[in-house]
């Protein structure tokens, strides 16, 4: 017997939900590339990126997953034999790291761990050593979606300005950009990069990077430069060059709604909304770890991310019977632990285009799912978060 019906509740941290206006604006047959209008969508678009990434730089939009995009912003500024300097704080910027190993890069890892943010006075003393100026680039992921950390890049900035370094800081911002404040030009960002599938709600297959003019020059004399990943070739007079070839348009008119959605709900409220819910995840797994079975992945309240919620669980047998109690009884998917957390914890998404009914439903299924596993929690979580929305959600 289930309660499963109706339609699926994804609580994965990417590919999220994505609104009905969005699948609506792509479902329409192909249009001529070659008219004016192809041209305008991707200029608007352009513009639109550069007001979230907070930017007076250039953006540019690739036909690519993530995993894509970090090449775009590697291939852009480094040359062969350059060294870099990769923050660590979870899996996604040792796997950006690793993709510029594989490109003839020297790559320095500053030991960090899973349960926490990036230390930026250890960043500032790494760099401070670095007397001949040996780094060139800094990688950071302002939130890893596996260990569920966020990163005050604003802090690391002022930590690579206080060591009067010259290397580019270069940060992912899949799992943040349209969620949480970025502030790309105020808090000293060089180059930084996201996708379409996370708070964009849009499916996968769009690449985002930003570049300041500091960033743009180091390009002109980058080695690594490929024809497909090349800022100068994008930036040439025909729409065709802007995608090195035929336009992603299904795609770019789902991403154009998309964005009209996030700016007419407007950005603060957009932040608030993403802090509320989290708040509200946070209450319930509050509650849930008093039965000393679920913890929190990050220690530090303040360095737990407002897009995703990592939860250990110190039983392997009840973290795959939720799972799967959740989804097969329940119709909700949760998302598993993954890189060093495999099989070791379960994540809540709270990121894009979600609400209160949904966090709360998602929520509600963990606790069905614990009743009926007989999983030691402290309580009701979702009754948590339902007493920190009607607190904190103005009437």
């Amino acid at each position: 017997m289930t309660v499963r019906a109706g339609r699926e509740f994804l609580a994965i941290p990417g590919p999220t939900n994505m609104p009905d206006e969005v699948l609506r604006a792509m479902h329409r047959p192909s249009v001529d590339i070659y008219a004016e209008a192809l041209p305008k969508l991707t200029a608007s678009l352009l513009a639109d990126m550069k007001k979230l990434f907070s930017t007076e730089g250039h953006t540019y939009i690739y036909i690519a997953n993530g995993h894509g995009t970090w090449e775009a912003a590697l291939t852009n500024v480094l040359s062969r034999g350059d060294k870099i300097l990769v923050l660590e704080s979870g899996r996604f910027a040792l796997g950006w790291g690793a993709a510029a190993e594989r490109m003839m890069v020297e790559v320095e890892i500053l030991k960090g761990a899973w349960n926490r943010a990036v230390r930026p006075e250890e960043v500032e003393a790494r760099l401070k050593a670095d007397t001949k100026g040996a780094i060139k680039a800094i990688l950071v992921a302002q939130i890893d979606t596996a260990s569920g950390v966020v990163n005050d890049i604003e802090a690391i900035g002022k930590a690579i300005k206080s060591a009067k370094h010259d290397a580019l800081l270069m940060v992912d911002t899949v799992a943040s950009l349209g969620c949480i404040p970025f502030e790309m030009d105020k808090w000293g960002v060089d180059v930084a990069m996201s996708g379409s599938q996370k708070g964009l709600m849009t499916p996968p297959g769009l690449g985002f990077v930003a570049a300041n003019e500091r960033a743009r020059e180091i390009h002109k004399k980058a080695d690594l430069r490929t024809a497909y990943w090349d800022w100068s070739a994008r930036e040439g007079k025909e729409h065709y060059s802007k995608y090195a070839g035929t336009a992603p348009v299904n795609h770019l008119f789902g991403l154009r709604q998309a964005l009209d959605m996030i700016f007419e709900e407007g950005l603060e409220n957009v932040f608030t909304r993403h802090r509320l819910l989290a708040e509200a995840t946070r209450a319930a797994v509050s509650v849930w770890s008093e039965g000393q079975m679920l913890h929190f992945n990050i220690t530090e309240p303040e360095e737990r991310s407002d897009t995703v919620t990592t939860v250990l669980v110190s039983d392997a047998e009840k973290l795959t019977a939720l799972r799967k109690f959740c989804n097969e009884k329940c119709g909700v998917v949760i998302g598993r632990g993954i890189g060093d957390l495999q099989g070791k914890a379960f994540r809540i998404a709270h990121m894009g285009h979600v609400n209160a009914p949904m966090i709360l439903g998602t929520l509600g299924a963990v606790d069905i799912a614990m009743i009926a596993l007989d999983i030691p929690h402290g309580g009701c979580g979702t009754e948590a978060a339902i007493k920190v929305l009607g607190e904190k959600v103005a009437a």
